[in-house]
């Protein structure tokens, strides 16, 4: 009977040594990651992760003015009486196209209500009149003061986390495919959780260039250097990036594969000269020459191209046109109802081919 008594004390014993070992090993493996790894509430890296994941609600600015947050779609509106319906992002240069169409007009957006607004931190409000808007409009930082959102860079998704906390136990493994995600994640941890990332991320900086990071320390540094490296466009100029990726080709292209363009708009020297070249029709080679015919007459020239994106010049000279020549500046290729080559020079000088042929 003793000995079946020591040995049930003896089994005892050891199995709560290992117990206590098992655990402490646990404890030692959650808790001691190395610091570059682990994510913790109110952290540095975390706030910056928060602000780089935020809503960016300038991308609408043509239609709210407002850079803390940006209307859901689709949404109708009223631009110079014309009523459209706005289904994506690449509809606001319908928006562009029909305030570019006359320069002699005042602008004008009508909202049909009601819509729905998300703020910063992905936070939904629906909004029902004009005046509603405007109180939340109000409470954004004005044209190209300082605001939270970084938006220089972005997170490529998928994201894996893994999720503890301080009994050193996985609460969960996560699987992050949004910056929505990934904000609400990072926000809703506690102080008593920690998050490992499954290394290696990559994040996309503002002109497509890719990072791979390979720990916390190495994002907080990358987030740090490029946070501020580039125009946010915080502002409500809906002209100044228009032709941020036009090219000599793309423009060769829609100029030769067209015939019969003809000029809608002609500004030089402060004065306007819409109707001078009417019945003009211009016909661009990809060798570089120029035919302009009208009323039985002919007049020959060259054109051609240098530099790239919003430095992209289009040099015409037809010697018997004197205001259409000029070393323009491409400002923008619109495609709307009909395809539209603008070009300027400074404030005064402008002159617009249109083609309806594409």
């Amino acid at each position: 009977m003793k000995t079946i008594l020591q040995k049930t004390i003896t089994y005892f014993f050891i199995m709560l040594l290992l117990f206590n070992t098992s655990c402490r090993t646990e404890e030692t493996e959650s808790i001691q990651a190395p610091e570059e790894e682990v994510l913790v509430a109110n952290s540095t890296i975390a706030s910056l992760m928060l602000k780089t994941s935020s809503n960016d609600g300038s991308k609408d600015n043509i239609i709210d003015k407002s850079n803390c947050f940006n209307i859901e779609l689709p949404i109708t509106v009223t631009v110079n009486g014309s009523t459209i319906v706005i289904n994506s992002e690449e509809d606001y240069n319908i928006i562009e196209y029909l305030f570019d169409d006359d320069d002699d007009d005042t602008d004008s957006i009508l909202i049909t209500f009601p819509i729905t607004i998300t703020l910063e931190d992905f936070t939904q409000v629906i909004i029902n009149n004009i005046s509603e808007l405007n109180n939340y409009s109000n409470k954004c930082n004005g044209e190209n003061e300082y605001d939270n959102d970084i938006e220089c860079l972005d997170f490529q998704f998928p994201i894996t986390a893994s999720l503890y906390n301080k009994n050193n136990e996985i609460i969960k493994i996560i699987n992050i495919v949004s910056d929505q995600e990934f904000y609400l994640f990072i926000k809703n941890l506690n102080t008593s959780d920690f998050v490992t990332i499954n290394f290696p991320i990559t994040v996309i900086l503002y002109d497509k260039t890719l990072l791979i990071i390979n720990d916390l320390t190495e994002l907080k540094s990358i987030i740090e250097t490029y946070a501020d490296d580039c125009d946010e466009d915080d502002d409500y100029d809906f002209n100044d990036d228009d032709c941020n990726n036009c090219n000599q080709e793309e423009l060769l292209n829609i100029l030769t594969d067209c015939s019969g363009w003809s000029i809608d708009k002609l500004e030089r020297y402060g004065y306007d000269y819409d109707n001078y070249y009417d019945d003009y029709t211009f016909n661009f080679l990809a060798d570089g020459t120029l035919s302009v015919y009208w009323d039985g007459m002919t007049a020959l020239g060259t054109w051609a191209t240098n530099g790239t994106a919003m430095n992209l010049e289009v040099i015409i000279n037809v010697p018997d046109l004197p205001y259409c020549n000029n070393n323009w500046i491409l400002h923008e290729i619109s495609n709307y109802s009909e395809t539209k080559i603008d070009l300027r020079v400074g404030s005064n000088d402008r002159m617009r081919y249109k083609n309806n042929c594409n």
